[in-house]
């Protein structure tokens, strides 16, 4: 081989694996729903109710701290969610399945509206909601301003 076609092999070679592992910079991220599903997730973590079962994956920032912060909740069917608030703004999207949603200081089966997916909610500062799934797994993206912070109205129904 020529030494110039050598140069420009060289010069390819480089230029691929660059561009293969160069990295969105920082705080850039995009996500397909198949994405979401497949992503390692945790138990109950911080901003959430806390009730086993509950997969929650921190997509940006960290609801024990200041700031912005999005969650993935995956909620496994026939999961009921006990009157509670948190103490920041926050709002909802049903990514997958239907979530059976509700206001009130108290469970009420006859306050929970169906929202499909793409539904939008929203969760105000201290005041409390509850939540049902029923035969089908859902995923909701939540967003607040941490930190946050979760009280269930009556404690004896807080998960331990």
């Amino acid at each position: 081989m020529s030494p110039h076609r050598n140069a420009v092999l060289l010069v390819v070679a480089f230029a691929l694996a660059t561009s293969a592992t160069a990295q969105a910079p920082a705080g850039e991220q995009r996500r397909t729903l198949e994405e979401y599903r497949a992503q390692a997730s945790g138990g109950p973590g911080r901003g959430t109710s806390g009730v086993a079962g509950i997969q929650t994956t921190v997509l940006k920032g960290d609801p024990a701290k200041a700031g912005l912060y999005t969650l993935l909740l995956r909620v496994p069917p026939h999961t009921r969610i006990a009157a509670h608030s948190h103490s920041d703004d926050r709002v909802g999207t049903v990514v997958s399945g239907t979530w059976y949603f509700g206001y009130g200081r108290t469970f009420d089966a006859q306050a929970l509206r169906a929202l499909p997916p793409g539904s939008f909610y929203t969760e105000p500062p201290d005041d409390a909601h509850f939540a049902e799934t029923r035969d089908s797994e859902v995923l909701v993206l939540l967003s607040g301003v941490g930190p946050s912070e979760t009280t269930y109205v009556r404690p004896e129904d807080a998960p331990h």
